[in-house]
């Protein structure tokens, strides 16, 4: 259950969470991962958060899609924020048209003969979710039919989708949670069976998010913890990532050829 004694955070913070862990390992955004990180952290230059968050070359544009759909003029309005990492029912108000749109403009000269499999995804439910962008989008996918490259791409794909879990316990700047990896077959890109496995919290005990307790439900990306979620998110963010598992799965996206978009 959501816990209501904690007070929600900003969209631009909300946003640092999410996207400091791949920014930590050099993946996008700013250069400057620490300063990013220190932002996050205090939240209290909210310009400067801002203006390293529009640094997220694959992120920000499917904010400024989801912004454009809802109506709304900021980006990192809490709820647009929330839509692109988590999910919520504001996606199925992205009409499909204007996500056809986003990615002709992006990526038709990029993707060259590729760029009818990211129509597909799209056409068969695809939404500017970030699952979708790791699935459908990132190279990864498509490298899992490489006998030489799968093991390392599933390992990519799993760390780099947001995925959920539930506390068993919290160590400092360490917590350890209960959950499900996905696996691959040699055919399907599915959930595997359950696991416990270690994140990070903080360094040096300063931490992106405080207030962890055993039994919540929490958000991962990469190694980190993000957020603490409800019930209710736990389920949309499942129910995205089952969506685009099926459209990787019917649509035969792992057998490649995989093409580098939307780094």
């Amino acid at each position: 259950m959501p816990d209501h004694r904690r007070t929600p955070v900003s969209g631009p913070v909300l946003f640092a969470r999410y996207a400091f862990p791949p920014n930590s390992h050099g993946f996008c955004g700013p250069g400057d991962h620490q300063s990013f990180f220190e932002h996050g952290v205090t939240g209290k230059d909210e310009r400067g958060l801002r203006q390293l968050s529009s640094q997220f070359a694959g992120a920000w544009p499917y904010l400024q899609l989801i912004a454009a759909e809802l109506g709304l003029d900021d980006p990192l309005d809490r709820r647009v924020v929330d839509a692109y990492w988590v999910g919520n029912s504001r996606l199925n108000q992205v009409r499909t048209r204007a996500i056809g749109n986003s990615m002709e403009e992006r990526f038709r000269h990029r993707a060259g003969p590729n760029f009818d499999a990211l129509t597909e995804s799209v056409v068969a439910g695809g939404v500017p979710h970030h699952s979708f962008v790791v699935f459908c989008i990132y190279p990864w996918t498509g490298l899992l039919s490489d006998g030489r490259k799968a093991e390392h791409a599933l390992t990519v794909l799993d760390q780099c989708r947001i995925r959920w879990g539930k506390v068993l316990a919290v160590q400092g700047d360490q917590v350890v949670v209960e959950s499900t990896p996905l696996a691959w077959d040699g055919q399907r890109l599915a959930f595997g069976e359950r696991i416990t496995e270690t994140v990070t919290r903080a360094v040096d005990g300063i931490s992106l998010m405080d207030d962890l307790a055993v039994g919540d439900w929490v958000s991962m990306h990469w190694e980190w913890v993000c957020d603490v979620l409800s019930e209710r998110q736990v389920r949309y963010l499942r129910d995205f990532t089952v969506r685009h598992l099926r459209i990787v799965n019917e649509g035969n996206l792992h057998r490649g050829p995989a093409a580098l978009l939307g780094t």
